[in-house]
């Protein structure tokens, strides 16, 4: 597995967008739109690769000059479990890092609150619905 980081528009976006909308929007009946993804092109893309096929994803979009958001982490069903996300999350706080950054906060899916957890990620405010789904905001200081 590779991690790597994907430029905006690139044949690896299309598949990271393929798979955050397939994990992340078609489930709750909702999908991307082109301002949303136009948002996209000053964040920080991430991915786990298998050759050229991708098995997860997240991005960061900064927030002020000290915190990144976490957003859009995916990784299949059938892929979870296997270390990916836990990979992805440990490549995103060294590029967070590496970029000065100290913070990376994010609005956790109450059922991946665990997994963020055990990351050493802590819950800062109480739940809230975002994209018709509960969520809590978590953080990690870097």
């Amino acid at each position: 597995m590779a991690l790597r980081l994907i430029d905006y528009g690139s044949p690896e976006y299309e598949q990271m967008v393929r798979l955050r909308y397939e994990m992340l929007r078609k489930p709750l009946g909702l999908s991307f739109s082109p301002e949303e993804l136009e948002k996209e092109k000053d964040d920080v893309l991430m991915g786990a690769f298998e050759d050229d096929r991708i098995l997860g994803c997240c991005l960061l979009t900064p927030l002020d000059p000290q915190t990144l958001r976490l957003r859009q982490m995916a990784v299949p069903n059938n892929l979870q479990g296997k270390g990916i996300g836990r990979a992805l999350m440990i490549f995103a706080e060294n590029i967070a890092r590496d970029m000065g950054y100290n913070s990376l906060m994010m609005h956790a899916r109450i059922t991946a609150t665990g997994f963020y957890e055990k990351l050493g990620y802590v819950k800062i405010d109480g739940e809230f619905t975002e994209v018709t789904i509960k969520h809590v905001i978590m953080e990690k200081k870097l």
